[in-house]
């Protein structure tokens, strides 16, 4: 069950993901509270899990990691012992940015970055040799990027 956040609260969270170092004070005067009012509600949005982590957002192009890949895997069976030894392997892979355990053809959807097809190609081997229950992938390459972000749209008219 959703956790109750009004309006304030919903304002705060919506200011926070498009600049999480935005001072108390500012987004105080912005949606009508005091600093320390502020501060108090982004206090306990952490404390109730509502506000994750806070992150800079790196451009992989500017790092060195232009090349994004859509990668769908499909196992070869769901024992629970290799379901879980596969999303270990993913968890801790620093080139996947994202996963998701799907319903459809794969179970699984990885965004991944790399250096170059080799640096991906040699991921890729690697997964399916530490990975023996991965009947298959299929790759797509991103041609280019139109929206990335991990913004969830707050309802602001409550």
């Amino acid at each position: 069950m959703p956790t109750e956040l009004d309006k304030f609260d919903r304002r705060i969270l919506a200011i926070l993901q498009t600049d999480a170092r935005r001072s108390a004070e500012l987004i105080g005067t912005d949606i009508g509270l005091s600093a320390s009012a502020v501060q108090r509600r982004i206090a306990r949005l952490r404390d109730e899990s509502i506000i994750t982590t806070e992150v800079a957002v790196v451009d992989p192009k500017r790092t060195g990691r232009p090349l994004t890949l859509i990668v769908d895997i499909e196992v070869e069976r769901e024992r629970p012992e290799l379901m879980a030894s596969l999303k270990q392997w993913i968890a801790t892979e620093p080139a996947i940015q994202e996963a998701w355990y799907v319903t459809g053809e794969g179970d699984y959807v990885l965004i991944v970055t790399a250096r170059d097809v080799e640096d991906y190609d040699a991921l890729m081997q690697r997964l399916v040799a530490e990975n023996g229950n991965v009947r298959r992938f299929q790759t797509r390459v991103a041609l280019g990027t139109l929206k990335r972000g991990l913004l969830v749209p707050m309802d602001l008219q409550e």
